[in-house]
């Protein structure tokens, strides 16, 4: 497996761990340092007597090192990969040390024990009577929400911009204590809207509607088809066993790693992988949740192509996607995707009909580029139709630059008529924005 230096340094927590991995591809800084199918391993120079032990399994990208770090992976990783990226030919020794088959092997019997353990059996009263306590509370939070809803609607929605964040927080904070968080989460997003830009009105009433829906399509969840029932359940913030979503099957696809958003929330860190099946033409969103400073188990690395079976949550519109095994990673080859925004809008309009409810999908697009209109960057398709961009300046003009106002092939997530834009194809190399 050859990786570029962007999709190694795609791995890094943070600048300052860029920064050091780079330092550390030199080999001057490594005493030893070897190679074979399975795993990468280097002795690296330390500020103690000892050399910092690192090593990486090669099949599903998972990283080790004896420094005293807290980031995953560390800068003594990183080094490594990048090291072996530029100078492959220093690799030559092929035998594992013993620290290297020591952790290979654990690695491997926790998968196994993992592959067999067997469920404790459950006590079906005590578990029907926390559901019931639960659905009771998620009641009571969706009544006092739907009251709060028309409280707004009936005073208006003019005085909407005097109201500061704790209006809109404490309604949050009451569906927390309903035990509905990811209903809470919505209507936590009515804080972050920008009430003195222009069009402030048709962004707050779409987020409003969405909270609605969602709020009467658990009071009437009984009447909708089962798929969408569970959609509805997952907006509002029940969760669904990940052995019972991997039991219902998987999809075994080679699935190119489009790009990765992350979002800090207190001490948690929400990873959003967006992947797409070379076969099958799916998209798919892996999650990830990790408490900060967690070692990342098996990351996902943007830019690189896995054998792997994913199991799809059950949704009417499936995206939402677990790794249920992994095989190991495959040769990039360039995707194919839609021509332009007519079809992507086409889609969009085919989810809504089966579930009414706006969602962030990722696109493939063949041919757009960054124009700047009006004051405003947007990515014009071939035949000059627009949507707006939304980028932090930076990566613009990455963007910008990359492209040189042509077309280039683009994947992008959005919903609506606002997108962003995660990597493009650059002579058949794909470039992370």
């Amino acid at each position: 497996m050859q990786l570029t230096e962007e999709q190694i340094l795609a791995l890094a927590p943070d600048d300052a761990s860029r920064k050091a991995g780079r330092e550390l591809s030199n080999p001057g800084k490594w005493v030893s340092r070897g190679c074979d199918e399975a795993a990468l391993w280097g002795e690296c120079k330390g500020s103690g007597s000892k050399p910092y032990q690192t090593q990486i399994d090669l099949s599903q990208i998972a990283f080790k090192c004896s420094c005293p770090s807290r980031k995953f992976p560390c800068k003594h990783g990183l080094g490594l990969l990048l090291y072996r990226s530029k100078n492959p030919a220093d690799f030559t020794e092929t035998n594992q040390p013993a620290w290297v088959a020591e952790w290979l092997g654990k690695r491997s019997e926790k998968e196994e024990k993992k592959a067999e353990k067997i469920e404790k059996p459950v006590d079906e009263a005590a578990k029907a009577k926390r559901q019931q306590a639960r659905f009771e509370k998620v009641n009571d939070g969706i009544e006092e929400l739907l009251l709060w809803i028309k409280d707004i609607i009936r005073n208006g929605i003019i005085g909407v911009p005097e109201k500061g964040n704790a209006y809109w927080l404490n309604m949050g904070k009451r569906l927390v204590d309903a035990q509905a968080g990811a209903l809470a989460g919505m209507v936590n997003d009515l804080s972050t809207i920008n009430y003195y830009n222009e069009g402030w009105q048709t962004i707050f009433l779409d987020q409003l509607l969405n909270i609605y829906m969602v709020a009467e399509g658990y009071r009437n969840i009984e009447t909708l088809p089962p798929t969408l029932q569970q959609d509805v359940r997952s907006l509002v913030g029940f969760n669904q066993n990940q052995e019972e979503v991997k039991a219902a099957g998987t999809l075994r696809d080679d699935w190119f790693i489009l790009g990765r958003q992350t979002e800090d929330e207190a001490q948690l860190t929400i990873e959003r992988n967006w992947l797409f099946g070379m076969h099958s033409g799916r998209y798919a969103l892996v999650l990830n949740f990790f408490v900060k400073s967690q070692p990342k188990d098996n990351p996902l690395m943007p830019g690189t192509t896995i054998d792997a079976e994913l199991a799809f949550y059950p949704s009417a519109t499936p995206l939402r996607a677990l790794i249920a095994a992994q095989h190991g990673i495959k040769k990039n080859v360039m995707p194919t995707g839609v021509s332009g925004w007519q079809q992507v809008v086409t889609t969009q309009a085919a989810n809504l009909y089966v579930a009414p409810f706006a969602m962030t999908l990722p696109f493939i697009v063949q041919e757009l580029r960054p124009v700047n209109y009006n004051k405003k960057w947007w990515l014009q398709d071939s035949e000059n139709k627009m949507m707006e961009m939304t980028l932090p300046e930076s990566k613009l003009w990455k963007l910008v630059a990359i492209s040189g106002g042509n077309f280039l092939p683009t994947a992008i997530v959005g919903a609506g008529t606002i997108f962003t834009p995660i990597g493009v194809w650059y002579n058949n190399e794909y470039k992370l924005i």
